[in-house]
């Protein structure tokens, strides 16, 4: 029960949502009094509307726009009352008060109420999410709360033990494990929303099943629901904040062809936005009746890195022993990150603004700040984000010295075995621009990368878990508002390359972390957690990459009036959203994105004060 899944479909999340992004009207259609209505195409149906118990995009997805939290996000990332109209930490951050908007109330899929949304709720919620049974795919997240790791296990099994409680009808109350400052972004999680006990008792396994054995205290209703054929979901009129819910309709057709048709049915104006395949990008940005109507897509939180491998297992027949001995040089460590040019290998993905999605650290910026002052520039991790990594001279200083350190200690060239996805043209492709790109530079005197075509299923359990590279291509994705989060694939017992293994190591990360984690203080904190990447990044225990997302769409949506949040469920709402009377081109986009930095930069700095 970790993260794996959740990340996957974290990613998928935020591939949808910028699929997702793809059509709305604002308030009304044009000047003509319509209601809005918002209309794509899907091939994954939904299994299941219960929030309480899946981990799957598509289907939390979806219920996100059905169920109201705790809080949510205005659209520069601040946080914002959601059905908690105020909340309140402890000293350190291990008990969190939140006082509850009264007159919210459960309705059917009819518009009917039928209860008061109350703090009991939230409680009954949990009690669902942590109760091993139920198989809830994000119970591992609620374990936050004291006991909630016990409850599952069976260890308590009296739930007024756990870290939930209901003081009034309207005033509800976390402890948790330890410190935890940046709890509030992991009420972002479908497992912390609340769900009608009553309700869910009486409809047990059937709850969530169809729209009837639902109810809804969110900013929409499901009208319909035929799978495989269609859903509509229509506006709440009863909803708490009905007036900045601007789309009356949503409206998904089924279509197993989705991806592949969408891009025509939105030109014949049947769908509202499409993903622009790159097989086509070409074609629509050299039509005059088309390049205006795509543009680039929002980056999301995933960070993808090059991870070098202390504990190789691949075949003897690669010199693993070799590699052991090359890469706890660390002059032969900086040689390969200095090598690395990322434009050239990011080519293979965006063929035309490939800087944008370059990233020089894990923690991607825009992520979480401090006082308005982004993660990436506090010291000494700024240094790093204003470098690109990639020189030429100072990769083949390092060579040179890395050759002679390694003189009658390793053999050369160096064995360098560097796997990839074999379903991934993309990667494929990729991995053999990374081969010439090294070898040419750095020589093939020094290296031998040998590729290493991974299956296309089980590429994970097979060749990365086990250890089977030498260097690989990796990705890590946000659970929460803290660089810690960032942190997890590096300590000991991480899951990527082992650095606590390494010479010169010596556990130093592990303890900068650890006093980051320490901290309660957010400034502090995150200070630590900024000289704790660093060592990471210049000791080059890890070569930073690039953050995912990107591609390009054609899209109604614009995409800066969305809720923003790097990890749990708002940013798949349609609450705020509005449809343009045209598709926003990238010249718009682009021009657009800057005005929004400026703008969060801002909210942020007053959100602070």
């Amino acid at each position: 029960m970790k993260k794996y899944l959740l990340v996957l479909a974290c990613m998928f999340a935020l591939v949808l949502a910028a699929c997702g992004d793809d059509s709305a009207d604002s308030g009304k259609d044009g000047d003509s009094g319509k209601p809005q209505e918002y209309r794509t195409v899907y091939s994954g149906e939904i299994k299941t509307l219960n929030y309480l118990k899946t981990s799957e995009t598509n289907e939390f997805a979806v219920a996100a726009n059905l169920v109201d939290g705790l809080i949510e996000y205005d659209k520069y990332g601040v946080v914002q009352p959601g059905l908690a109209e105020s909340w309140e930490p402890n000293a350190d951050a291990t008990v969190w008060t939140f006082k509850l908007r009264e007159g919210v109330k459960w309705v059917d899929n009819k518009g009917k109420e039928v209860a008061d949304v109350v703090a009991q709720d939230f409680v009954d919620g949990l009690n669902y999410v942590l109760d091993a049974k139920n198989e809830s795919s994000t119970a591992w997240i609620a374990t936050v709360v004291k006991n909630g790791d016990a409850f599952y296990n069976g260890e308590v099994t009296d739930f007024s033990q756990v870290g939930v409680k209901a003081i009034d009808k309207y005033t509800l109350e976390y402890t948790l494990e330890g410190s935890t400052p940046y709890f509030l972004s992991m009420l972002n999680y479908v497992c912390f929303f609340p769900v009608n006990g009553k309700f869910l008792a009486e409809k047990g396994e059937t709850f969530g099943t169809t729209a009837e054995a639902f109810l809804y205290n969110g900013a929409y209703l499901l009208d319909k629901f035929e799978p495989q054929n269609e859903r509509v979901l229509v506006k709440n009129d009863t909803y708490w904040d009905k007036d900045n819910v601007k789309i009356d309709r949503i409206r998904y057709k089924y279509n197993k062809e989705a991806a592949t048709v969408a891009p025509e049915l939105f030109l014949r104006g049947e769908i509202d936005g499409a993903s622009i395949p790159t097989s086509i990008l070409d074609e629509w940005l050299n039509a005059d009746d088309k390049k205006d109507l795509v543009r680039q897509n929002t980056n999301n939180f995933y960070t993808y890195f090059y991870a070098l491998n202390f504990d190789p297992q691949f075949d003897a027949e690669n010199q693993p022993e070799n590699w052991k001995v090359a890469v706890n040089n660390k002059d032969f460590r900086k040689s390969l990150y200095h090598a690395l040019d990322r434009v050239s290998a990011m080519l293979t993905i965006e063929p035309y603004n490939p800087q944008d999605l370059l990233s020089n650290t894990i923690t991607p910026k825009n992520f979480v700040d401090v006082e308005g002052v982004d993660y990436t520039v506090l010291e000494p991790l700024k240094a790093i984000t204003e470098t690109d990594s990639f020189n030429k001279d100072l990769a083949i200083k390092h060579k040179e010295a890395a050759m002679t350190a390694l003189a009658g200690k390793a053999t050369f060239p160096v064995k360098l075995v560097l796997p990839y996805n074999s379903g991934s043209p993309e990667w494929a492709n990729r991995s053999q621009v990374v081969e010439q790109q090294l070898e040419n530079l750095l020589g093939a005197d020094y290296i031998d990368i040998v590729l290493y075509a991974g299956p296309a299923t089980g590429f994970l359990g097979e060749v990365r878990r086990p250890g089977k590279f030498a260097m690989i291509e990796a990705n890590w994705g946000p659970d929460f508002a803290d660089p810690s989060t960032y942190t997890d694939p590096f300590t000991a017992g991480g899951t990527y390359n082992k650095p606590e293994l390494a010479e010169g190591y010596n556990g130093e990360y592990d303890k900068l972390v650890e006093a980051a984690k320490a901290e309660v203080d957010s400034a502090k904190r995150y200070e630590l957690f900024a000289k704790a990447e660093a060592f990471l990044i210049e000791e080059a225990f890890v070569i930073p990459y690039a953050v995912g997302g990107g591609g390009y769409v054609a899209s109604k949506l614009n995409p800066f009036e969305s809720q923003y949040s790097p990890f749990g469920v708002t940013s798949e709402k349609f609450k705020g959203q509005s449809i343009l009377e045209k598709p926003m081109s990238n010249e718009e986009y682009k021009s657009a994105k800057e005005a929004w930095e400026k703008e969060r930069a801002e909210a942020l700095a007053n959100a602070s004060k």
